[in-house]
C-alpha cells in the first residue's frame, strides 16, 4: 500500500514538475520563434494528460469515500459561484478564500482537487474556457494544497488562541498566494504580453537576472500594484471575517 502511494506521489510531483516548467519556460528558453504564439494552444494541450493524470490519482488517493466526493463537489460549486460572480470586478477574488480553508481543513490532495475542480466548473459554467485555462487549475491547485501544508494545524476547536494564530497564518499565506499567482499567470504569457522593444520585454538571448528583472517590473506594473493587490486585500480581509466560523463548521464535517 506504501509503495503504491509512493508511486502515485512520484507521478503527482512529476505533473506538477512539469506544469511548473510550462510556467517558468520564459526563464529558461534562448529564443522565441516568431511563430510561438501560434504554438501557445500545443502546449497547452501538452499539459492536459498532466491535468487528468494529477486529478485521477488525487481522486483515488484523497477522494476516499461518497461523503468526501459530496463534499469536494459542493465546496467546488461554492467556488465557481463565487467567481464567476466576482469576475472582471477589479480583480477580486473572494474564490481565494474557499481555497484556503477547504485545503487547510481537509489536507493538501483535497485544496489541490479543490482549486482545479472550482476553475474547471466556472470555465465550463461561465464559458470561459482558453490557453490560460489549465495553468489557472493548477495555480488555483497549488494555493489550495499550499493551505493544507502550514504546519500547526489545530486538532482542539475548542482553543481560541490557537485558532486566532492559525488564521494568522492563513491571512499572511493567502496575501503572498495572491501575489504568487498573479506573478505565475503573468509569466508564462509574458513574452507575448508587450511588443519586443520595451523595457520590460522579453529577451530571447537574455540571461536569466536579466529576464528576471524585466519580468519582475513587468508584472509589478501589469497586475501587482492593482489586481493582486485587490486580490491579497480580499483574501485577507475575508479569512479574518469568516475564517474561524467557517474552519471550525467545515472540521466539524468529519471526512
Amino acid at each position: 500500500m506504501i509503495e503504491r502511494l509512493n508511486v502515485k506521489n512520484g507521478f503527482v510531483l512529476l505533473a506538477t514538475v512539469l506544469a511548473a516548467s510550462a510556467f517558468a519556460w520564459p526563464l529558461f528558453a534562448t529564443a522565441l520563434p516568431q511563430q510561438a504564439q501560434a504554438a501557445v494552444p500545443v502546449v497547452v494541450f501538452a499539459l492536459v494528460p498532466a491535468l487528468i493524470v494529477v486529478i485521477s490519482l488525487l481522486l483515488d488517493g484523497a477522494v476516499s469515500s461518497s461523503k468526501t466526493l459530496a463534499l469536494l463537489g459542493l465546496l467546488a460549486a461554492v467556488g465557481a459561484a463565487v467567481r464567476i460572480a466576482s469576475t472582471g470586478v477589479g480583480g477580486f477574488e473572494a474564490v481565494f478564500i474557499i481555497l484556503i480553508l477547504g485545503g487547510r481543513a481537509y489536507g493538501a490532495r483535497f485544496g489541490f482537487l479543490l482549486g482545479m475542480l472550482t476553475i474547471a466548473l466556472s470555465s465550463i459554467l461561465w464559458g470561459g474556457f482558453g490557453p490560460w485555462t489549465a495553468f489557472q487549475m493548477f495555480a488555483a491547485g497549488w494555493v489550495g494544497a499550499g493551505a493544507g501544508l502550514i504546519p500547526g494545524r489545530i486538532t482542539c476547536v475548542a482553543d481560541k488562541a490557537a485558532r486566532r494564530r492559525e488564521i494568522t497564518w492563513l491571512i499572511a499565506y493567502g496575501v503572498i498566494a495572491s501575489y504568487l499567482f498573479g506573478a505565475l499567470m503573468n509569466l508564462w504569457f509574458w513574452p507575448f504580453g508587450v511588443g519586443p522593444e520595451t523595457s520590460i520585454s522579453y529577451l530571447p538571448a537574455g540571461s536569466l537576472p536579466d529576464n528576471l528583472s524585466r519580468f519582475g517590473v513587468y508584472t509589478l506594473v501589469t497586475s501587482t500594484l492593482t489586481w493582486d493587490t485587490v486580490r491579497a486585500l480580499t483574501t485577507g480581509i475575508g479569512l479574518a471575517l469568516i475564517g474561524v466560523p467557517a474552519l471550525k463548521a467545515l472540521r466539524r464535517a468529519k471526512l
